[in-house]
């Protein structure tokens, strides 16, 4: 049976090509489509001082890098949406559920789809 408490999870977009200026775009459009659904409790992008080290910042916010609140019943949907806008690019995923992390990179959609499937289970527990 699938958790129905909060799911977090820290995404890092990571794209060589962009500048930071450009990247952090990027990260604000993911942004505002990931409000738009209804299965994200809340998403935000995240402040330099919640992120690891040597990660770089502009204008007082980590660049490439959000955070979002779902319900572990929507993982799932969440996980298709991420899948879909972010399938050919590198990014990390942290999630943490059941008071456990579980960090996972991809490179290409099919890494991105198989850290999709553990992410599912681990929150399922």
């Amino acid at each position: 049976m699938a958790s129905t408490s909060n799911v977090q999870i820290i995404i890092a977009l990571q794209e060589p090509d962009l500048d930071d200026d450009e990247l952090q775009t990027q990260t604000q459009i993911l942004l505002q489509q990931m409000l738009e659904l209804d299965e994200v409790e809340d998403a935000s992008l995240l402040r330099p001082a919640e992120v690891p080290a040597g990660s770089k910042s502009l204008t007082g916010l980590a660049v490439g890098w959000l955070t979002a609140q779902v319900n572990g019943k929507n993982i799932k949907s969440l996980m298709g949406f991420l899948g879909d806008r972010l399938g050919n690019k590198t990014i990390e995923l942290e999630i943490e559920a059941n008071g456990k992390k579980l960090k996972v990179k991809a490179s290409s959609r099919q890494e991105l789809e198989t850290a999709i499937e553990a992410a599912q289970k681990f929150v399922a527990g």
